[in-house]
């Protein structure tokens, strides 16, 4: 073991930043021979994510490092800041642990731990980030500091699009959530991190060719022409290729069981991702929406909160009986027939790759739409927070596999609800997402297979 080159990772808090991690280390240990010990610098790894990794190979360390204080980061933290904050109070720490676990060949950080290139520098040796999300999100990224300088005043309040090389042109409010406010600590972190990308060896990128043809021979071009960045590498994709037993108060096989009785590609799947929530008004119109429609749903229901990144530092662990309560009331009763509520959390791969279902309502996180783009199901676009605007206008506008819903206005309406559900279910529109949806599919899968 010790002759082998050992590869440091360390992800940061949060499923959507985990995961990719993971299967990163589970490629690399697949086409290398390699020992990888997997750092958490949060002070907590989830027992599923060490079960998924020890069993996969015996060549993987996971390790915890010593618990900062976290006691300031809540639901009402940004999503940035929290993760940047933890980061930052972990680099002695991590300093001061290395020596045991040397020597090291090189580091693997993720895109919002860029606190802990010093290290790696101090060291040094090679260290690549992990972007976790897709080559249109990092042009951003990468072009940041230069938007920074150029423009005066609000992303949002700008009158032009922001063209991006590669990119569709994006309307302020559609970028990333730090940017929606300049005077805001989460832009300054946003910043912080996008001014040090350049300090990496090189950038693994979730994402494949195929899904951003323009995007990805941008980024390349654009290092060719002396941008003062590092080699990217897209690598994607990066998901779960099947659900890791999980430990959530719901049986599993319930929901399967269920969708087991419903017709082929009947269902739409609604899940707002494991740190997505939704506000108790906009519970409500979208249970009346979904029962307007018509239409037969498996919704995985959570706590409603007004921050819509409420769960992605880990609260909630609603139980089941609560979550209905937030619902309209009989609602879960009278829809007993066509639908089916879930509290918190469902197998989501199994359940995607289950033949009833003929549709996800998604909130576009980037796992989430390449776990449904392998699948080949189309999409309801509803983007909370992060990149997940920029993603919608992706899958709707470049991709094709998805119907939009107008989330500007801060409430989207029974009504609309219905007519996206309909448009995607029934009709020549749903038929030519769901074509489109087959065809990436294949694309994806294809890279999913022949990783290296």
């Amino acid at each position: 073991n010790n002759q082998k080159p050992h590869v440091v990772m360390i992800p940061s808090a949060g499923t959507g930043h985990l995961n990719p991690m993971i299967e990163l280390a589970k490629t690399l240990l697949s086409l290398h021979s390699l020992t990888v010990s997997f750092l958490t610098v949060s002070g907590h790894f989830p027992a599923s994510a060490i079960t998924i990794l020890s069993e996969y190979s015996n060549n993987v360390n996971c390790i915890s490092l010593p618990p900062v204080n976290n006691s300031d980061i809540s639901p009402n933290t940004g999503v940035v800041t929290g993760i940047s904050v933890l980061t930052k109070r972990s680099v002695e720490p991590l300093r001061n642990f290395l020596p045991k676990i040397q020597p090291i060949a090189a580091f693997i950080l993720d895109m919002f731990c860029t606190d802990l290139l010093d290290v790696a520098t101090e060291l040094e040796l090679p260290v690549y980030i992990l972007f976790t999300s897709n080559a249109t999100a990092l042009s951003l990224f990468l072009y940041t500091p230069i938007l920074h300088e150029e423009l005066v005043g609000e992303y949002k309040d700008l009158q032009d699009t922001v063209k991006i090389p590669g990119c569709l042109p994006f309307r302020g409010t559609e970028l990333v959530h730090p940017m929606q406010d300049r005077q805001d600590i989460e832009y300054e972190w946003y910043l912080h991190h996008c001014r040090r990308y350049k300090e990496a060896t090189g950038i693994i990128i979730n994402t494949v060719d195929e899904l951003e043809p323009n995007a990805i021979s941008a980024l390349m071009q654009g290092r060719d022409n002396g941008g003062n960045f590092p080699p990217v590498y897209p690598v994607g994709p990066l998901v779960k290729i099947q659900d890791e037993d999980n430990n959530k108060e719901i049986n599993v096989e319930d929901c399967l069981k269920w969708l087991d009785m419903q017709p082929r590609n009947s269902v739409l799947f609604v899940c707002m991702g494991s740190g997505g929530t939704l506000t108790q008004e906009q519970l409500v119109e979208l249970a009346w929406g979904l029962e307007t429609s018509g239409h037969r749903f498996l919704w995985v229901v959570k706590k409603p909160h007004n921050v819509v990144h409420a769960g992605y530092f880990g609260q909630g662990g609603t139980q089941a009986d609560d979550v209905t309560r937030f619902l309209p009331e009989g609602f879960v009763k009278s829809m007993a027939d066509v639908g089916m509520v879930v509290p918190e959390w469902a197998p989501q791969v199994k359940v995607l790759s289950h033949e009833a279902i003929g549709g996800f309502l998604s909130h576009c996180g980037w796992n989430s739409t390449l776990e449904s783009i392998a699948r080949g199901v189309p999409m309801i676009a509803w983007p909370l927070f992060a990149e997940q605007k920029m993603n919608s206008r992706m899958l709707v506008e470049e991709m094709g596999v998805a119907v939009g819903v107008s989330y500007e206005k801060g409430l989207v309406r029974r009504e609309e609800v219905a007519q996206a559900v309909r448009v995607l279910m029934d009709g020549e529109v749903g038929e030519k997402l769901r074509k489109r949806a087959s065809e990436l599919s294949k694309v994806v899968t294809k890279a999913l297979v022949g990783k290296g």
